[in-house]
């Protein structure tokens, strides 16, 4: 997916094992097939997984959840990944790695939930709790800046997307999100990447947050994400009670989901067809949306 991806095969990661952590080396070991687009996924045994970044710009992540994972972990209401064990570079791999609890569940398909509302008021529990947060020196949060901040990339994403998609459309939905008061409270914990390929479901329920790779403090209007990546529109005002937004950070919500859509669909259109197909739902879900309320809240 990416020109400056690591090499990463079973062989490696089987050779990092046995030199780092060979009480675990001969449990089986197989690639998991994922749309992730930042690390490589391994299970190992019946109750571990091993994750490898793919890209430099991962490889802080490993750090970042060693640290901050077990203290978050007994303050929120779903499971998050638990680390293990961390390796460092090895066999001509350069950066950290880890090994965590292995989570059971299915990754949610947006058009086909089994219970939208019970996610959307799930989905609405977890990001207030983790805005609840009361953790000092929280790093700053990938996506916990001003919207105006990815302005630029945006407008370049609408260029490259021009004829495919109503790029007029989503122009004006982009500009109106641009135009929502910005955060002015304290910053806030916030995950910053709630796709549906990072949450697991069990029975159409909410039971598991996965890659803490963007934590951080900021404004918490990106994970709101999930109102557009996943959520049909009846469920939305679920989410939307359950976190407490008001008209402004919902607003660049739907600016950040739009944003993240219109960057990832021309890249990843012939790397990654899960993620290209979820951009499309996005950008098709907000500009509905922004349609039907025509620019005024409820």
């Amino acid at each position: 997916m990416h020109a400056h991806e690591a090499p990463i095969d079973d062989s490696l990661v089987r050779e990092l094992l046995i030199a780092q952590f060979p009480r675990w080396a001969d449990l089986p070991l197989k690639r998991v097939t994922s749309s992730g687009t930042v690390n490589a996924l391994y299970r190992l045994g019946d109750d571990m997984a091993v994750r490898l970044p793919r890209i430099p710009e991962g490889a802080g992540d490993v750090e970042k959840e060693r640290r901050w994972l077990p203290l978050l972990g007994p303050l929120l209401p779903f499971r998050i990944p638990e680390i293990r064990a961390t390796g460092v570079p090895g066999a001509g791999y350069p950066w950290s790695w880890s090994v965590g609890r292995w989570l059971d569940g299915e990754l949610p398909v947006a058009d086909d939930l089994a219970d939208p509302d019970g996610l959307a008021a799930d989905l609405g529990l977890f990001v207030a709790a983790l805005r609840q947060v009361d953790l000092a020196g929280g790093p700053t949060a990938y996506r916990g800046g001003p919207l105006a901040s990815v302005d630029v990339a945006t407008r370049d994403a609408l260029g490259e997307l021009d004829g495919m998609i109503d790029t007029r459309a989503a122009t004006a939905a982009w500009e109106t999100a641009l135009a929502a008061p910005p955060w002015s409270g304290p910053p806030l914990w916030l995950h910053s990447d709630l796709m549906p390929m990072n949450l697991l479901t069990h029975q159409g329920r909410l039971s598991a947050v996965l890659d803490f790779g963007t934590l951080g403090v900021g404004d918490p209007a990106c994970d709101l994400i999930p109102a557009w990546n996943l959520l049909p529109a009846e469920a939305r005002p679920v989410f939307r009670h359950a976190t407490g937004a008001d008209h402004a950070t919902w607003a660049r919500g739907r600016g950040w989901a739009l944003s993240m859509a219109l960057n990832q669909l021309p890249y990843y259109r012939t790397t990654n067809p899960v993620m290209a197909a979820n951009a499309e739902h996005v950008i098709r879900e907000v500009l509905a949306d922004a349609e039907a309320v025509s620019g005024d809240e409820p």
